[in-house]
């Protein structure tokens, strides 16, 4: 409890969940005040902001603010997702290996170091590229975590193989415990603050890898992300036109996400990491 009110007090924190939760709200809630129509086109191409469209219109005359909304809610969702699945695989696999060490710690150990080895954005590129129909946003977020986990689960097994040589947890085995009551109740409450530092990070990886694919028409068929604002931006010449407005505020959420995010994460380790504070 100290600790958290530690975190409370720290500037950073609240700077970075202040601007990440804003984003979060302005992605729910907007579209409630706001007429979000990525379809109909509104004005001519590239048309500037003015009070009539607040961001301008894009290419085929699209609401740019309409696109960034939708944009919003769906990196936050890909970012959200695709951490979740990473965060998940890696605590469990690291956890398992940690704890249970022998050949099975072993063969966990090399199979992460063999995905730590292949570029990670390469495989990315080859899978979606190979998938011609139903690239969707979850599909999206699948991929993106199920080749973000190792490290992961790298850094989660060399806190887990800490862990298991304390004496609760010495004791909770003589005591009879198998090793899933012991992981569910002498580990992972240990660990928590660790995990959900490591899912903010992979949330920030996975809404910056999405950008990235999508960014060179890999990303979902089926939706807008900011991603694919700056994909139609960049195919369309918006930047020789000069229509600044259909590519700048795109990658202004991305920066002013990740950058929260980072906040979050920094200012967690620097009051949890016992080595930090002192």
């Amino acid at each position: 409890m100290k600790l958290l009110l530690n975190l409370l007090k720290t500037p950073m924190f609240v700077i970075g969940t202040t601007i990440f939760f804003g984003t979060v709200l302005v992605a729910l809630f907007a579209p409630m005040m706001y007429h979000v129509d990525i379809i109909a086109r509104v004005g001519m191409p590239y048309m500037p902001p003015g009070k009539e469209h607040l961001l301008g219109t894009n290419h085929l005359g699209v609401d740019m603010m309409s696109l960034l909304i939708k944009g919003l809610g769906s990196s936050l969702y890909v970012g959200f997702l695709a951490g979740m699945i990473a965060t998940v695989t890696g605590t469990l696999l690291g956890i398992y290996g940690g704890f249970k060490g022998g050949w099975q710690d072993d063969f966990i150990t090399l199979i992460t170091n063999l995905f730590l080895v292949i570029p990670t954005f390469v495989v990315l590129i080859l899978i979606s590229s190979s998938l011609k129909e139903g690239r969707s946003l979850a599909l999206i977020a699948g991929i993106i975590g199920a080749t973000a986990w190792t490290w992961s689960a790298r850094a989660v097994r060399a806190q887990s193989a800490s862990i298991k040589s304390r004496d609760h947890i010495a004791l909770a085995r003589v005591n009879g415990e198998g090793t899933l009551k012991i992981v569910v109740k002498q580990i992972l409450p240990y660990l928590f603050s660790y995990v959900f530092m490591v899912f903010i990070m992979q949330t920030a990886s996975g809404i910056l890898s999405e950008a990235c694919i999508s960014m060179i028409g890999l990303g979902p068929y089926d939706t807008v992300s900011l991603g694919t604002i700056l994909n139609e931006a960049m195919r369309n010449e918006a930047l020789g036109d000069g229509a600044w407005w259909a590519f700048i505020p795109p990658m202004i959420l991305i920066t002013i996400i990740v950058f929260a995010l980072n906040f979050i994460n920094t200012s967690m380790e620097g009051v949890f990491n016992p080595r930090l504070r002192k």
